[in-house]
């Protein structure tokens, strides 16, 4: 049995299936959908910037627009 993905892997795998700008509201809304129930809503958008900034971090993901909180693939 293989084990379940990350927030992050989940994250990255729909972003790359998707393409298009996401910003932390669409990112919660992807993870809840790939299985990664919130405890809260609140909780949810703050989980998804976790992920957002950590693909940023390691390049798999760009922020085009320092002021924004879009997120895009490169």
């Amino acid at each position: 049995m293989s084990k379940p993905l990350t927030h992050k892997e989940a994250l990255a795998a729909v972003m790359r299936a998707l393409g298009g700008v996401w910003d932390p509201s669409r990112a919660a809304l992807a993870l809840r959908v790939a299985g990664h129930e919130p405890t809260t809503p609140k909780a949810g958008e703050k989980e998804a910037r976790r992920a957002l900034r950590e693909l940023t971090d390691e390049g798999v993901i760009i922020r085009p627009d320092p002021e924004r909180t879009e997120y895009r693939l490169p």
